[in-house]
């Protein structure tokens, strides 16, 4: 593995160790987002610092607020990874109530909410959430099975894009359309698909890319999977490296998780495992062409992969624990009913 990767990866063990001692009791699935979090930009987290933000976080909303429940420790571990975190998170509140008043409340409207809080001060803000709300509006006329409050997220950071709303919707729409013969998750194609649509180029040439980066992933041994990790292999997809150079990166990464504690024969399964190593090869990349190309940050409207990364790997990551919570108490449902039935 290359030197620089190595470092990444053993960065984010120590991460997600950090992060699971402040949050002991979250999903399994919530870790590996948090550390990366850190790993994204370069740095460690620090215990007193996430017990700080945590308590801020707490002290500065309500117990049922959506920068809580799932999104309490992403978002405290957002607050630990950059300055001034008590202004961050006003802004933060200022945004959501901008945003709520043209999106209903959900957890996802809060990251959006936080994600731009991260971008600094603007005068375009409300500009930004009604183009979003028109945005999300079009994606619900396409797909108003398929489109829900997860779409809002990619919705708001489209709004800032160049292309007029017409071209967007086509291009989300052809993107879909494409990887949809190939991929049977109607959810989880389009969440991929907006993936792309922040990236430039041709809807042809970036779907082809991206199942040609599947397929040579499945070429080399390698497994990735076919719902929620999808969004992450569209974000890998989209950086300007070789297909091959990259699998090599991608499969070293596995191989390293695989001797991890919450990997291997007891922990997460081999597909989970590959899209966290997707995550990391693409913090490094990114990182990369960021200090070549002397950029500090990218905005939605000169976005990178790592920007959308963190877009798909926290929005897909609720959408996975919504289901799974879904998935329980439909189970919970099904055993009551089934004891009446037996009474």
């Amino acid at each position: 593995m290359r030197s620089e990767l190595q470092q990444l990866c053993e960065r984010y063990v120590i991460a997600k160790q950090t992060v699971k001692g402040q949050f002991g009791f979250e999903s399994t699935h919530i870790y590996p987002i948090c550390a990366n979090v850190f790993c994204a930009k370069g740095i460690l987290p620090d215990a007193e610092q996430l017990a700080a933000c945590k308590k801020l976080l707490k002290a500065e909303t309500g117990s049922f607020s959506n920068f809580r429940g799932n999104l309490l420790a992403p978002i405290t571990c957002m607050l630990a990874a950059g300055g001034n975190p008590e202004a961050r998170l006003a802004q933060a509140q200022e945004h959501y109530a901008l945003l709520k008043a043209k999106f209903h409340g959900s957890p996802y409207l809060a990251l959006t909410a936080f994600l731009l809080a991260d971008m600094g001060t603007s005068a375009r803000w409300e500009d930004v959430a009604a183009r979003g709300r028109g945005i999300y509006l079009r994606m619900k006329r396409e797909h108003p099975v398929l489109t829900s409050a997860e779409d809002s997220l990619y919705a708001v950071f489209m709004a800032f894009s160049e292309k007029s709303d017409d071209e967007l919707i086509a291009e989300m729409e052809e993107c879909y359309a494409r990887l949809k013969l190939r991929f049977a998750s109607s959810n989880n194609v389009q969440a991929a698909s907006h993936v792309l649509c922040l990236a430039p180029g041709t809807p042809e040439a970036k779907t082809a890319r991206m199942e040609t980066l599947y397929d040579a992933i499945l070429a080399a041994g390698g497994k990735y999977g076919k719902t929620y990790e999808l969004p992450t292999l569209a974000a890998l997809s989209i950086l300007d490296a070789e297909i091959p150079t990259l699998v090599t990166d991608l499969l070293d990464v596995d191989t390293f998780l695989e001797q991890q504690k919450g990997y291997g024969v007891l922990g997460m399964d081999r597909k989970t495992r590959m899209m966290h190593a997707a995550m990391l090869v693409t913090d490094e990349y990114s990182t990369r062409q960021n200090q070549a190309e002397g950029i500090a940050f990218r905005t939605p409207a000169n976005p990178s992969p790592q920007t959308a990364l963190e877009t798909a790997a926290l929005a897909g990551t609720l959408a996975m624990l919504a289901a799974q919570q879904a998935a329980a108490c439909a189970a919970m449902s099904a055993a009551a009913a089934s004891s009446l039935a037996g009474t």
